[in-house]
């Protein structure tokens, strides 16, 4: 899928590109698939703002997909390709032999009239879903569960692969698309294949309309409030205001941890990139 540009008849239209769209084969979602979306404005259900520079946009509805992918051993044929307006892949609408229809991840190259399986017993083709411990090392995959059952969790953007690196025991290693390296249980299914509209990382908003009408709301700087507003605010000319960099609640922005649970690190073999610095490895 290409990336359109324009001719810069206005300044901002001198970098704004946006998608092609021509690989959409269908331009009505299945409504049986569709549930409300309501708004929320980064609010929880108290009202109270917990992210912020959230709100407004154009109205949506959730295509329900089919993570789980636990239709096992029944045949399914891809109906069509369409846009998901909640999530940067496209997905694809899936009719199962027993007639039941679902939406699935579109994986890079998959077209319309293909046959996809899920279960131990699927070939190794793209848009098949296999239990982990079935899959050959080396195989890119996404849709990854990190508990059997529960159904992908990771590697569900644009243009994400995982690469299965090796198998042993009970847990297989798998190389995530930042470059992290971590344990997954060999129960877990993935979905082999890389998912599809790479080009997305390249499409530039390049204005401030585009970036509303997706319900992003304008950030401002702390530098540019006053002090009673944000930690970095007054002071004459440009100054953080004698404060290191932080959250408008003081919380320090650089170098302070925030995780608490570790529930997971154990199954981390090697941190992601850091920038500037080595991964670090997790004995």
């Amino acid at each position: 899928m290409p990336v359109k540009t324009f001719n810069p008849y206005t300044p901002s239209r001198r970098f704004i590109t946006v998608e092609d769209f021509s690989d959409l084969t269908k331009k009505t979602a299945e409504k049986s698939l569709l549930v409300p979306l309501p708004k929320k404005g980064g609010r929880n259900n108290t009202g109270q703002v917990m992210v912020r520079h959230q709100g407004g946009g154009h109205k949506r509805q959730y295509r329900t997909i089919d993570f789980k992918r636990d239709k096992d051993g029944v045949p399914g044929r891809v109906l069509a390709i369409e846009y998901d307006p909640n999530r940067s892949a496209r997905i694809a609408l899936v009719q199962y032999a027993d007639g039941e229809k679902r939406y699935i991840v579109q994986p890079d190259g998959l077209k319309v009239g293909e046959t996809i399986l899920s279960g131990p017993q699927a070939e190794i083709k793209t848009g098949n879903a296999l239990p982990i411990s079935d899959i050959p090392v080396g195989t890119m995959l996404h849709n990854l569960e990190m508990v059997p059952g529960r159904g992908g969790e990771l590697v569900r953007s644009a243009g994400a692969a995982a690469q299965l690196m090796a198998k042993e025991g009970k847990y297989a290693t798998l190389k995530m698309p930042s470059g992290e390296v971590r344990l997954i249980s060999m129960l877990c299914k993935a979905t082999i294949g890389r998912v599809g509209n790479a080009e997305h990382e390249n499409v530039t908003l390049g204005n401030a309309g585009r970036s509303r009408h997706m319900g992003i709301r304008p950030t401002v700087r702390g530098t540019a409030m006053n002090s009673v507003d944000h930690p970095h605010g007054g002071g004459r000319g440009k100054s953080k205001g004698g404060n290191h960099p932080s959250s408008p609640w003081g919380q320090p922005a650089k170098g302070y941890r925030t995780r608490k649970r570790k529930v997971w690190d154990w199954l981390i073999v090697t941190r992601r990139q850091r920038s500037g610095s080595e991964s670090e490895v997790l004995v």
